[in-house]
């Protein structure tokens, strides 16, 4: 698993398409919430933008990138490859999306570190780590699922518009909203749950049994996720 993981490192990082949806346009959307934090941070609280560029990071690094990359490597037939020798199915998926997820993290980890030394740390860090970790395991098990819809990078394009806009609109409405009003359904998308468990971490003001709740919906996408991921994904290019 570990070379697959180091080849692809150097992989992603000889492609220009992917380095500017994985690294650039997310940093250069967080730079924009972190220099306009303390107004952001008057009108909606630092929790909401701590949330939007959490799925900003998510859905265009993370997401669109593990589409992008498995949809790629199915064309040129390197899935296929990979699947013929020891390593088993299990092992060549981790290998290939290991370089894109722990990017993922230290991008994360980076901003929202940024975001906390400027203006205060997050009430309560675990609960964010926790929220952290279930919004990059949705967006891994939807790339996967997505993925089996796609049949080449540049498919990936627009295959990968609708989760990933819905979910940083919804991530931007429950975070602007709040969840009082249309509770139920903010909470069933995908990406509401986690965006409330996201702000109450940061904001604080509510018990954590309470938001611990909150991951049942965000766990639940992953467990539908990667239902859809077992069905449609393919490992030869699609005809």
């Amino acid at each position: 698993m570990l070379s697959i993981a180091l080849s692809e490192l150097i992989q992603l990082f000889r492609n220009r398409l992917v380095l500017v949806t994985s690294l650039i346009m997310p940093a250069a959307v967080s730079a924009f919430f972190l220099y306009r934090h303390e107004i952001f941070a008057d009108l909606y609280g630092l929790g909401y933008i701590a949330a939007v560029v959490v799925f900003t990071v998510g859905a265009f690094g993370l997401y669109t990138t593990t589409v992008t990359t498995l949809a790629s490597r199915r064309q040129n037939l390197f899935l296929k490859r990979l699947r013929s020798t020891a390593a088993d199915d299990t092992s060549v998926l981790s290998g290939l999306l290991l370089p894109v997820t722990v990017m993922t993290l230290v991008q994360v980890a980076v901003i929202l570190g940024v975001l906390g030394a400027v203006s205060g740390k997050p009430a309560q860090v675990l609960l964010l780590v926790a929220a952290v970790l279930s919004i990059v395991i949705m967006m891994l098990g939807l790339g996967l699922a997505t993925a089996g819809l796609t049949n080449s990078p540049e498919h990936a394009q627009v295959t990968t518009l609708p989760v990933s806009l819905g979910t940083i609109a919804v991530a931007s409405w429950v975070g602007i909203s709040g969840s009082e009003d249309l509770t139920v359904l903010k909470r069933l998308l995908p990406g509401g749950s986690a965006t409330e468990l996201v702000v109450n971490a940061w904001d604080g003001g509510t018990a954590v049994s309470d938001s611990l709740v909150l991951l049942v919906p965000t766990l639940s996408w992953v467990l539908v996720a990667v239902g859809l991921a077992s069905r449609l994904f393919r490992w030869e290019p699609r005809r």
